[in-house]
């Protein structure tokens, strides 16, 4: 449901019709009589960035939420009409997502008979026991809702629709403290409706107090100084998790370990090697040797079964958190580079990853700096002037930080003092175009190389007052399908890339989803693998980020990615290298990544060699990207020959991350993902 929330992902009613009721698209809140009214913050890194009301007249509710970051946010109004044992036999949701999709959900239930309607299309379903409906796109108050009714309910657990199970389940008692007095709380998972568990506390009333993650919480009006705390509990429950499956599933033997008959790729050469086995020691690559080397006693053997080990994917664009580090791991993702994240978080992340508490991939670190404005980002560090600014870079470079991200808010004026200092420092400068600048002028203030796709191509269509602190910086792509690319400023900006050897990090593959997804279409990103993953998955997978008003707008929309396309393979074409980052948590979408590329002209060996040694090098890491003897054991191994198609590495038997292993067969039905390959053969070879 936090997906849902954050990302738009990650609902009109009238009983027993099918057609759904005028609705008030209002976000007033009016009480009425005898009704209550309880009032919350939305806030983001201890910023309030919006509010939730929720107002009670019997069974009927009615919940006001909206907040905006970084220019954008949801909005909901929501009705829900709730039976003596707290299920919803009517709702209606409207509004729009984080980025701007329109929201027209409903749910009437009578008669035994569930109907609904969500960005997917309509859906029902004839109910033999009792159920609850899981809200497509919604406010946390909905958690509260489903949470209410799941603790009337036996074994706290119930049928979801459209399909799944939830169950709620006691974390911990906590109790909090203000000018009114105190309160004694208890938290509580909330799991089903998504790979991870939701997590809320209610008081002693078993009413809603908060609804809490790592980054996000809402939280009730009064209780603000306490945000942080909820934040880092929040932190605590999914880090808790994740460390018992670490603990579970991650292999560490004793002694050498054989990977027996396993074809490896070679970037230098883009090749394959005939049929070898690999042997490791500690964390590091011992020898790669002749298939008829006999293991020596004491060696763990596993069977490669003649498929193919490809060194670790970098993800280029990562934000790391708790529940994407395993995910990155068991798809083949190996090291991370981290666009911005809070300091104190990420360090303590780290730590936890590299002591191998959590799995992860290895991080290296570039700091956002953000400029306050009214629609900033929350993250990162935020500056109000540019000698708190230059202040940033040496925070994060006293913290071993490889660069600097550059934000919207940021004034564009400062980022040459900015790129000279963090050079200064050996930190390399990479960013968003500020509001009211352009690539051009970011690429002689010293960028090394530009963030997003759009952040370059919207210079060649923007008028230079309009502001892209906003979801314009989005929309504005429709513009894309007009424009000339063989124009003197298109080709101006690209000479200036190539003079200065500026690199391009376009995360094609959330242009993909923002310009070509729809509702009710299952996104052709995912195909490949959507049908192994759980409902809820399903179901968002089938959902469009932003909103298509008409069909000019959709054609302009398609016509904008193809644009896109020929716009990076005249970069590649240019010798502008490419980076592959997603900005959507890696993983599966990675490889997607790398996929699109072929798009623009890679084979298949190259999108490896790209994604693996090229990345290595470019981050100056001489102790992966290859399967050398000396090196880190970073890789994994796919069944099939991902240098004749690259789809292959979606399907992955085995990950080494430094001489710990993974099965991602074994892991994944702990997250409801059914699973792609069989479980690899491993033996002893006898005691020493």
């Amino acid at each position: 449901m936090m997906q849902r929330i954050m990302t738009g992902l990650f609902l009109s009613l009238l009983l027993g019709c099918s057609q759904p009721p005028v609705t008030d698209n209002t976000t007033e809140v009016i009480e009425k009589p005898d009704s209550e009214q309880h009032r919350y913050n939305v806030m983001l890194n201890g910023n309030v960035v919006g509010h939730l009301h929720a107002t009670h007249q019997g069974n009927e509710i009615s919940v006001d939420f909206d907040f905006k970051s970084n220019g954008r946010g949801p909005a909901y109004v929501e009705k829900i009409l709730l039976n003596d044992q707290g299920i919803p036999q009517s709702l209606a949701i409207s509004g729009n997502t984080t980025f701007g999709n329109k929201v027209d959900e409903w749910l009437t239930l009578a008669d035994g008979q569930a109907r609904w309607q969500d960005a997917t299309g309509h859906g029902e379903a004839k109910l033999a026991n009792t159920a609850i409906y899981v809200p497509q796109n919604s406010s946390p108050y909905q958690n509260f809702i489903l949470a209410k009714a799941l603790l009337q309910s036996e074994g706290q657990s119930l049928s979801a629709l459209p399909v799944g199970t939830l169950t709620l389940s006691p974390m911990e008692s906590l109790s909090v403290s203000n000018d009114a007095g105190s309160l004694e709380l208890t938290s509580y998972a909330l799991s089903g409706a998504d790979l991870d568990p939701d997590y809320l506390i209610l008081d002693q009333q078993q009413q809603f107090f908060a609804f809490i993650s790592p980054r996000m919480i809402v939280i009730r009006e009064g209780y603000e100084a306490d945000e942080a705390r909820f934040r880092q509990l929040s932190a605590k429950y999914a880090t808790q998790r994740f460390e018992a499956i670490q603990a579970k599933f991650a292999h560490r033997y004793d002694g050498a370990v054989r990977i027996r008959n396993v074809r490896i790729f070679q970037p230098q050469n883009l090749s394959l090697s005939e049929p070898v086995s690999v042997l490791l020691n500690g964390e590091r690559i011992q020898a790669i040797q002749p298939l008829d080397v006999v293991s020596q006693a004491g060696e763990t053997e596993i069977d490669g079964a003649g498929g193919t080990l490809v060194p670790g994917l970098y993800e280029m664009h990562a934000h790391t958190s708790d529940d994407d580090g395993l995910m990155n791991v068991l798809a083949g993702v190996t090291t991370f580079r981290d666009m911005g994240n809070a300091l104190e978080v990420l360090d303590e992340l780290k730590a936890r990853i590299d002591n191998g508490v959590l799995a992860g991939p290895r991080i290296t670190r570039y700091g956002m700096i953000e400029g306050k404005s009214p629609s900033n980002n929350n993250n990162g560090i935020l500056v109000e002037t540019q000698e708190q600014a230059i202040e940033a870079v040496h925070t994060y470079a006293k913290h071993g930080f490889a660069g600097i991200k550059l934000y919207n808010s940021m004034k564009g004026e400062w980022a040459p003092a900015l790129a000279a200092e963090a050079k200064r420092l050996n930190m390399r400068v990479t960013g968003h175009v500020p509001a009211f600048s352009n690539a051009n002028a970011m690429i002689e203030a010293g960028f090394d190389e530009m963030t997003h796709i759009n952040q370059v191509m919207l210079g060649w269509v923007l008028e230079p007052h309009e502001d892209t602190r906003t979801l314009l910086r989005l929309t504005a792509l429709d513009r894309l399908p007009a424009l000339d690319l063989n124009s003197d400023a298109v080709q101006h900006t690209l000479d200036l890339m190539v003079k200065n050897n500026v690199t391009i990090d376009p995360t094609l593959a959330i242009h993909e989803y923002l310009l070509l997804a729809r509702n009710g279409e299952t996104r052709v990103g995912v195909t490949d693998y959507i049908e192994h993953m759980p409902p809820g998955a399903q179901r968002a997978a089938k959902v469009s980020l932003v909103n298509i008003a008409s069909p000019e707008q959709d054609a302009a929309y398609r016509g904008a990615y193809e644009k896109i396309l020929t716009t990076l393979k005249m970069m590649k074409d240019k010798g502008i290298k490419i980076l592959p980052g997603t900005d959507l948590g890696g993983a599966f979408n990675l490889h997607r990544e790398l996929e699109l590329y072929q798009q623009l002209g890679f084979t298949p060996a190259e999108l490896l060699k790209l994604g693996s040694y090229d990345m290595a090098q470019y981050l100056g890491h001489e102790d992966r990207g290859s399967i050398e003897p000396g090196k880190l054991a970073d890789f994994f191994v796919v069944p099939g020959n991902p240098v004749e198609d690259i789809k292959a590495i979606k399907t992955i038997s085995l990950v080494s991350r430094g001489g710990v292993f993974y099965y991602p067969s074994e892991v994944y039905p702990e997250f409801g993902i059914k699973p792609f390959t069989k479980l690899p053969q491993v033996t002893q070879s006898g005691a020493l």
